[in-house]
């Protein structure tokens, strides 16, 4: 219950600076939207021209046009993903600053970033695939062990986004500061409770109980209609929170970052909470 009423904590924070902002909310929006078209402009080609019949090699695997294909579809993936993130955080840090931000200004900020996310998306992609790759070939152990490796890196670019913001330098340097930071700030008890995970995974399990348990209910009483509202609205539920989710995790990046940089919490939070955001399981 103690992570729990922190992550609680972290996440009334940081809905607090979306609360002042509804407008942050955009760029998840139009990142959904863009990523679903990523995935359209990829699929539809492969699968309607069934060129999906070249991509597997002789033995089974994947062949090398297979793995290009892929590289590409990660980057393109990865760069949408990461330049509105940008524009979130960016916009995110000029409300913690005590500024007006629209959603122009985010959208300025990751156009003016956007060589630096391309190349962050490389490394990305790059990562990304290697981990698919050797996934692919270990056995059950490896594949533990690919997961646990996936996890230390998403760990460790966490302030990535942040540090590309508010800092003039290349993706590599910034996942490197990224890295330092945690390090330096939260040292060993980099590994467990991220903050907000917890939290919307409590919420969308309501979500899924409440609609499931109403459309259960009005399917017995052969209330058709009624049941397949409440699918459609069970639905659109977990897609809100999804875009909320996506914002709030922004607006808490930004405020680590704020805090592992200048060591004071942002307006709103609570340092003691920042400094344990990352305290060991126990």
């Amino acid at each position: 219950m103690g992570k729990f009423a922190r992550s609680w904590a972290l996440a009334k924070a940081s809905f607090g600076v979306l609360r002042s902002d509804k407008e942050l909310l955009v760029f998840p929006m139009i990142s959904a939207v863009a990523v679903v078209l990523v995935v359209a402009s990829f699929a539809l080609p492969v699968f309607g021209l069934e060129l999906y019949q070249g991509l597997a090699s002789d033995d089974g695997g994947v062949a090398p046009l297979g793995y290009l294909l892929a590289f590409a579809f990660y980057l393109v993936q990865y760069f949408v993903i990461f330049f509105f993130n940008t524009a979130l955080v960016g916009a995110a840090m000029m409300r913690l600053d005590g500024g007006d931000p629209t959603v122009a200004d985010g959208l300025r900020i990751a156009r003016s970033k956007w060589v630096q996310i391309l190349g962050y998306a490389a490394i990305a992609a790059t990562v990304g695939l290697l981990l698919r790759a050797i996934e692919e070939r270990a056995g059950f152990v490896g594949r533990i062990v690919v997961g646990l490796i996936g996890v230390a890196w998403t760990v460790a670019t966490f302030l990535t986004v942040p540090v590309l913001v508010a800092r003039d330098v290349g993706p590599v340097q910034a996942v490197k500061e990224s890295a330092s930071l945690l390090g330096r700030t939260w040292g060993e008890n980099l590994i467990g409770n991220g903050g907000l995970g917890l939290v919307m995974f409590v919420l969308n399990l309501a979500v899924v109980l409440v609609f499931g348990a109403l459309t259960v209910a009005f399917a017995t009483n052969g209330v058709a209609v009624m049941a397949v509202a409440m699918v459609v609205l069970g639905v659109l539920a977990v897609l809100a929170l999804a875009l909320v989710q996506a914002a709030l995790s922004g607006i808490y990046s930004a405020a680590l970052y704020r805090f592992a940089v200048m060591g004071d919490a942002p307006q709103g939070f609570d340092g003691v909470l920042l400094r344990e955001a990352f305290q060991r399981k126990v």
